[in-house]
């Protein structure tokens, strides 16, 4: 292997006979006066006596076609192998032409590729292109991982890929990028595996109840680790939800507002109005109550009821307070009281008043993983109340240490949600997003990091994406998330270009730590969503348990004429669950005879089922 053609500080071309270039390997130039600077592959070609030079300049020019020809390949008959080589470190001056290139050995490069201890960082997956630095490898950092190919599990080969946890102090909050069918998921759970084994408190929001960690893939039981005290699942509604006589006037806006599209000024006002200090939802929802009620009949209304005869004393009374009510509050719009109304009855009937979040605080104080679930729209509502709440702990603890004094200690903790879009849309507002920008643009000083991943990094607030200093980029095929992207990091030409065409579980990871683009495959998960099963698969399994259930009823009762159907389909529902009438059961053993199943005699008086011959 040696250079040709012109170089320059930064890039150089290398060519061989022997052996053919992989994508992302890290090769040695042997330039003494530079120092022997080392570089990247990232972009390769072979060309042979089938493929005439000339046709294609998407890796050399003529000038490289020139060199080649002056240090002895025959172009017209050898096959030869190029690469652009991209230096680490740009050169003070180009690089020797004809210099030789060879593979480095592993010490030669760990401070390049290895940026924390096996012990302290997260080995999240392995680096592409350094397998052949497999044999001069440290013991510590053999065997560290397993990969999921195609063909299944297999072992590491390269050198994995240690994510630096601390890093995150200098250089905060991560972004996981990637299209449906990426591995943009998987990723994300091997984050949370690692996060997990690092005892560090972190905060998950799960619209899509994937994030159970109770199964462990059959292959990898003997080297997981045990899981099932690092993390908790509490669902909104049941096992968590808000205090409500917790909640400030400004909070309660937001919550109703984030129930329904966003608040009228008018709504806005009706609250402003009603709400009182330490209000519990009963009595805010029945002075709103009483309040519409008021506005609805009008003054003259109540007047008029309280001169009927028949009125009762507790009637009275109540008529009273309303005349009050509307004395106070008459002037506040009846639509907009209604559309308050509505709004928190949604939040109520969705369970968000029955809980508080000390199940939440407590497993971040224990280190522990908290998977919070529910649906999408209830979590962005949620979501708002509960990382204002555990940031602004963590945020009274560490003011007060540098005040001096002896604060409540909370802990740092990491906020992770999946469709990131969602809860920061770039353009409009949404519950969540305020508070999630103030902890992307401060949350470092105070030890609250976000990890947000999403399909599409185009519709998430451009503030937010800013924040995010290092980045895993999967297979992603939309032409504005690629170039959203590009902006984003320091992804190459090459690079963007292979975006479409990625392996699931391979990513580029762009981080300010490595000061360069690294391209990892993520490492084999130890356990797996639930949602894994194909749903063509559960489709046939289970229709053929049915098929089984119900052939097993009938085949009692065989031989049965078509004249007994009534008595069988009872007998056929009781015992299998199902709903038939009598239509149904003919047309299933109809199909039960097509499939040989069982057998059917016909006469020109009645047919008859039977077993199979």
């Amino acid at each position: 292997m040696q250079v040709v053609g012109v170089t320059t500080q930064q890039e150089v071309y290398i060519a061989s006979k022997e052996r053919k270039f992989r994508m992302n390997e890290i090769l040695v130039i042997e330039d003494e006066a530079l120092d022997c600077p080392k570089g990247e592959v990232v972009e390769t070609m072979s060309y042979n006596r089938l493929i005439p030079m000339g046709l294609d300049r998407s890796v050399v020019d003529t000038q490289v076609i020139q060199s080649l020809e002056q240090i002895g390949y025959d172009i017209g008959s050898d096959e030869v192998n190029l690469a652009k080589l991209r230096l680490f470190s740009e050169a003070p001056y180009p690089v020797r032409t004809g210099c030789g290139v060879r593979f480095p050995r592993f010490d030669e490069v760990r401070r390049l590729l290895v940026k924390a201890s096996p012990g302290e960082g997260m080995a999240l997956g392995e680096i592409r292109g350094t397998e052949p630095l497999a044999e001069t490898l440290d013991p510590d950092l053999k065997d560290r991982v397993h990969l999921l190919e195609p063909e299944g599990i297999r072992r590491q080969r390269g050198v994995p890929f240690l994510f630096d946890i601390q890093s995150m102090q200098q250089y905060p909050h991560i972004g996981i990028f990637g299209g449906s069918g990426s591995g943009k998921s998987f990723g994300l759970r091997v984050i949370l595996e690692e996060l997990m084994n690092l005892s560090i408190p972190t905060l998950v929001f799960d619209p899509h109840f994937e994030m159970s960690f109770h199964e462990v893939v059959p292959e990898l039981k003997e080297s997981a680790p045990p899981f099932d005290h690092r993390w908790t699942a509490v669902q909104v509604g049941q096992e968590v939800g808000i205090n409500f006589s917790h909640l400030s006037t400004r909070e309660l806006i937001g919550l109703i507002g984030a129930s329904g599209g966003g608040l009228s000024e008018p709504m806005t006002n009706v609250i402003q109005s009603l709400h009182r200090r330490r209000d519990t939802f009963t009595t805010f929802s029945d002075r709103l109550n009483n309040v519409a009620q008021a506005i609805e009949e009008g003054m003259q209304g109540l007047k008029k009821r309280l001169r009927e005869e028949d009125l009762t004393p507790t009637e009275a009374e109540r008529t009273k307070d309303l005349m009050e009510l509307h004395q106070q509050f008459g002037s506040l719009p009846l639509a907009s009281v209604k559309g308050v109304q509505w709004r928190l009855n949604r939040l109520e009937k969705a369970g968000l008043f029955q809980q508080d979040i000390r199940r939440i605080e407590e497993g971040l104080e224990q280190g522990r993983l908290v998977v919070i679930q529910g649906d999408s729209w209830l979590l962005q509502v949620f979501s708002t109340y509960v990382i204002t709440s555990v940031y602004r702990k963590r945020r009274e603890y560490r003011d007060a240490v540098m005040n001096g004094e002896e604060g409540v200690f909370f802990p740092p903790f990491v906020i992770v949600t999946d469709e990131a879009h969602n809860f920061a849309p770039k353009g409009t507002d949404s519950p969540p997003k305020r508070i999630l920008k103030e902890v992307a643009q401060e949350g470092r000083k105070y030890g609250a990091f976000l990890m947000l991943a999403t399909q599409r990094p185009t519709l998430l607030d451009e503030t937010i994406t800013a924040q995010l200093n290092t980045k895993f980029v999967f297979r992603t095929v939309r032409g504005t998330d690629i170039a959203t992207l590009r902006e984003e990091t320091d992804l190459t030409q090459e690079e963007g270009k292979r975006l479409p065409y990625l392996s699931s579980g391979d990513t580029f990871v762009s981080s300010a730590v490595y000061g360069r683009t690294v391209f990892v495959r993520i490492r084999a998960a130890f356990t797996h969503s639930p949602h894994v099963t194909n749903p063509f698969d559960e489709l046939w399994s289970a229709k053929e348990n049915q098929d089984d259930r119900v052939i097993q009823t009938v085949r009692d009762q065989l031989p049965l004429f078509d004249t007994d159907l009534m008595e069988v389909v009872g007998r056929v529902n009781r015992e299998c669950g199902l709903h038939w009438d009598v239509n149904r059961l003919k047309q299933e053993l109809e199909r039960f005879v097509a499939e040989g199943k069982i057998a059917k005699k016909e006469s020109p008086f009645v047919t008859r089922y039977d077993v199979t011959d």
